[in-house]
């Protein structure tokens, strides 16, 4: 309208007033350029560059349990591989100190040796193995361990892991130093060759240069190789510390335990995103033949009972299956009743070798072990052992020492974050004769002993050091303890009968005399009365 002012016009560019400084110009981003930045930072990161970075989650996050869980990681690669070439383990452990908080471990065995090819592969590539698919109980479960020690040695001194392996008897053995390329997950191999090796027969030896402190104690290289020996009765070890003499944990049996037999998964324990992988495997292949096939404790007639009940065709094809179809199938196989999956797949220590080991390494009065019948989680096949010994020198002023195992593996730490101590806790150990404090461990002479066996422990991290809390495996780990609980009540009672027995023959034997001596002399008094009187009459 004429007369009136004009707004004025809006500013080309945005001005901010900073303090009591100029005016500061502030450039307009435009979307698809940010866009194009943020994707030309996207990258694939490999697993050794992420583990690299977060190598706490695998045990290596401080000198002391980096040395320990190197030395772990080569002792049960070991054990494995000498059980499934059925050889009875001879184990040998040695630590050099190079420097300050720098150490070199050399594990050597005379297991079956490694295959030239797959040498650079199995110490130089994370996440390669033969156990993360087979179901059947054994120590490495990953693909993780070893190459993640030697990893960690090449991060802190620069080193590659040493291998010498001879996979057949006499001649010369394969030499490598291997490297990771922990951007491709790759091995670098800076060495191979044909070398002369005094080692009898088959074997392998494992040599990793680290930033490792050692110190004795209840988390040391010492406790875990003792704890070893206590789980496989089997093994013989030779421990030669960085500062001491040769330490040697001899073998108690000459019997390799029962090789565990792999199973194929159950049913009842598969999840939906799995069956799904399962049946876009299985090509060309139809329904009912997939299911008797690819799952243990699935006859024919249960297959069929499983179809009818998802409402599908027996011939279907399993990789033409709708969502909607393999969602109705999973819940009639979730539904199914089904016979529990079978444990021969399963190798525990077994009562008696539970007994002897304590009896060789825990000088006490009273020992009892149990081991309990198989049982499932997810569909997974588990058992639980326990063991206790009782009174002789072991303090009884203190927390009992509780020693866990996992796939006969000692767990040393994350003590409080495991199952095995939540159930131990949760026991009422004061109704079998020990004292305990609320939320506590119990307090009196005992060690105890719990291990957990299984096809896939479920352990809390990459580090397994402790085991997570499924409700049916502290149910088993709290009645194999109970079951411990009242065998030690009977005892402990027993004693304190035999000990009030004993107070009370106590009190005769001392005081027997004085009552000998005043019924003397009561007799001697009559006597001499009786005499007087007869005399008179």
């Amino acid at each position: 309208a004429k007369g009136k002012a004009k707004a004025p016009a809006p500013p080309k560019e945005m001005k901010k007033v900073d303090g009591d400084g100029p005016l500061k110009k502030i450039k307009a981003v435009k979307r698809a350029a940010t866009a194009q930045e943020l994707a030309q930072r996207q990258r694939e990161i490999s697993v050794s560059e992420f583990f690299t970075k977060n190598r706490h989650l695998l045990g290596f996050d401080n000198p002391r349990r980096a040395l320990l869980a190197a030395v772990k990681e080569a002792v049960d690669n070991s054990l494995d591989a000498c059980e499934e070439s059925g050889r009875l383990p001879e184990i040998s452990v040695e630590l050099r100190e190079v420097a300050e908080d720098r150490i070199r471990i050399i594990v050597e065995d005379n297991g079956p040796g490694i295959v030239r090819a797959q040498i650079p592969k199995i110490f130089g590539k994370l996440l390669y193995g033969s156990k993360f698919h087979a179901l059947k109980q054994t120590r490495g479960q990953q693909g993780i361990g070893i190459s993640a020690a030697g990893m960690y040695g090449q991060l802190t001194t620069g080193k590659p892991v040493a291998i010498t392996s001879r996979p057949r008897p006499g001649g010369s053995a394969h030499y490598y130093e291997i490297q990771i390329d922990t951007q491709r997950n790759q091995p670098i191999i800076l060495k191979e060759s044909e070398v002369e090796w005094d080692h009898p027969a088959r074997g392998t030896r494992v040599e990793i240069e680290l930033e490792g402190r050692y110190q004795k104690g209840r988390h040391s290289v010492d406790a875990y190789l003792q704890q070893t020996a206590l789980a496989n009765p089997h093994v013989d070890i030779r421990y030669l510390p960085p500062k001491g003499e040769e330490v040697r944990f001899a073998r108690v049996v000459d019997q390799l335990p029962e090789e565990p037999k792999e199973i194929k998964p159950h049913p009842n324990g598969v999840e939906l995103g799995v069956l799904q992988t399962l049946l876009k495997a299985a090509k060309g292949r139809r329904l009912a033949g997939f299911l008797s096939d690819a799952f243990c404790r699935v006859s024919p007639r249960a297959a069929q009972e499983i179809i009818a009940q998802g409402d599908l065709k027996k011939d279907a094809k399993c990789h033409l299956l709708r969502p909607e179809e393999v969602e109705r199938l999973f819940t009639a196989m979730g539904r199914a009743k089904l016979m529990a999956p079978p444990t021969d797949c399963l190798s525990p220590i077994g009562e008696p070798l539970i007994l002897k080991s304590l009896g060789e390494q825990v000088e006490a009065d009273f020992y009892i072990a149990v081991s309990r019948r198989p049982s499932v989680y997810r569909g997974n096949p588990f058992l639980v052992e326990a063991g206790l010994a009782y009174g002789g020198d072991l303090p009884a002023d203190q927390l009992v020492t509780l020693v866990r195992f996992a796939n006969r593996v000692p767990l040393l730490f994350q003590q409080s974050a495991c199952a095995i101590s939540d159930a131990v806790v949760r026991t009422d150990w004061r109704s079998y004769g020990l004292s305990q404090s609320k939320g506590a461990l119990p307090s009196g002479s005992a060690v105890l002993l719990v291990h957990v066996a299984s096809v896939w422990v479920p352990f809390t991290s990459e580090s397994k050091e402790a085991v997570a809390d499924y409700d049916e495996i502290v149910r088993e780990i709290r009645l194999a303890l109970q079951e411990c609980g009242r065998k030690l009540g009977v005892f402990v009672k027993r004693r304190k009968r035999e000990a009030e027995a004993e107070r009370k023959r106590s009190y005769i034997e001392k005081y027997i005399p004085t009552i000998g001596e005043a019924l003397q002399e009561i007799l001697s008094f009559n006597q001499t009365k009786r005499t007087r009187l007869e005399n008179k009459l």
